[in-house]
């Protein structure tokens, strides 16, 4: 792999030995990948930051690391609102812990903007190479932004981000970008909104694997994006896709398509996922909330109070920047928190059985927090939290 001087500076331990394993790790991730070089980044997002997830060991390591961030960076959602986490439900003892994970990543300099939505608090523009690591960002940032970037590890993130670099192979290469199967819905489904695309994405994951799909016949706005490419990345391993006439690199280039694999999707293959279980409570924000679901969830709450638990999760940036409709969310008895979601905070654990609007939260509650899932629509998630059935 080419490296330049200030590279094998770093690799000979003249910065430090955090930052030559930090090197060393992108040097043997890129060999592994065929990488022939590395790329300056605009930005990292890491993930890891819950301490449910990485538990004492993953806490153990990050405070053994001596080393600054070289470019802006912010953590994926933590297991608790930083602010609010006895009124979650959060231990103490969790606390803690939590606590120490989020001490570690200041003192590397990773801003505690605990989101997997940083695209709403940074500019992140068309061609900008990154180190993102959670799988909805990844796929925003590729597919509804055009930046590049693979979806990282963790560890990997981490790196990027004190070395100000990454390995160029995979989506930071315009070859690799290209789709590799056409999914058509040749059948106008009913009016689409965020919970429909989560559905479609939801079964689309399962159907393009790890290839890029290139959509024709649907008509998304950004928000609806958003929760696509997060549930194909849930269901399938799909971190870029394409929508004809819609998102940036398919109106920039004119993709070939003729030859690719052709699925035809009828919307009942999707629709079906939405079905009538009972649940205990009710969670929306994964990923987490744009001003626009504020608003939305807002109006549709006036005048009417919850009876169930409503959970609705945005990042700190989005909430302080939309007061109003967050102060009519709490008004009706729902809660709006920061810096942690219904997948990562084991205060969702609670819960026999949880309404979500996103087929990314449908495919990762049953795991993750042991719960039955079920999926509706915003409108249906509020009728649901205000009806208690």
């Amino acid at each position: 792999m080419l490296l330049d001087r200030e590279d094998e500076r770093i690799l000979a331990g003249e910065q430090g030995e955090t930052r030559q394993k930090m090197l060393e790790l992108l040097v043997a991730l890129g060999k592994v990948f065929g990488a022939e070089r590395l790329v300056a980044i605009k930005s990292a997002q890491v993930s890891g930051a819950s301490y449910k997830t990485i538990g004492e060991y993953g806490l153990q390591w990050l405070a053994s690391l001596d080393a600054k961030t070289v470019v802006p960076a912010v953590l994926n959602p933590i297991g608790m609102p930083r602010g609010r986490w006895e009124e979650m439900g959060i231990g103490p003892g969790f606390a803690a812990k939590q606590n120490a994970v989020i001490a570690a990543y200041e003192r590397l300099g990773i801003a505690l903007e605990c989101t997997c939505t940083p695209y709403y608090l940074r500019q992140t523009s068309f061609s900008d190479h990154l180190a993102w690591s959670e799988s909805s960002a990844v796929s925003y940032a590729n597919s509804v932004i055009g930046a590049r970037t693979n979806r990282e590890g963790g560890p990997a993130a981490l790196a990027a981000a004190l070395i100000g670099k990454t390995p160029c192979y995979g989506l930071h290469l315009p070859e690799n970008r290209t789709p590799a199967v056409v999914i058509d819905l040749p059948t106008p489904s009913r009016k689409m909104g965020i919970a429909e695309y989560g559905a479609l994405g939801y079964h689309a994951g399962k159907l393009a694997g790890n290839r890029i799909p290139y959509f024709r016949g649907i008509r998304p706005d950004r928000d609806q994006l958003k929760a696509l490419g997060a549930a194909m990345a849930a269901t399938g391993a799909v971190a870029l896709y394409h929508v004809e006439g819609v998102t940036p690199d398919a109106v920039a280039t004119p993709f070939p398509v003729t030859g690719l694999e052709t699925i035809s999707v009828e919307p009942a293959e999707f629709e079906r996922l939405f079905d009538d279980i009972p649940v205990d409570a009710v969670a929306v924000g994964c990923p987490h909330c744009s001003p626009e679901e504020l608003g939305q969830i807002s109006r549709l709450l006036a005048g009417r109070h919850v009876k169930i638990p409503f959970y609705v999760f945005a990042s700190q940036g989005v909430i302080d920047a939309n007061p109003r409709p967050v102060e009519a969310i709490e008004r009706s008895g729902a809660r709006v928190y920061a810096d942690t979601c219904m997948v990562v905070s084991p205060a969702m654990e609670q819960y026999k059985a949880i309404m979500v609007n996103s087929g990314k939260a449908l495919a990762y509650v049953p795991d993750m927090c042991g719960a039955v899932a079920r999926i509706g629509t915003i409108e249906n998630c509020v009728d649901v939290a205000t009806s208690g059935l």
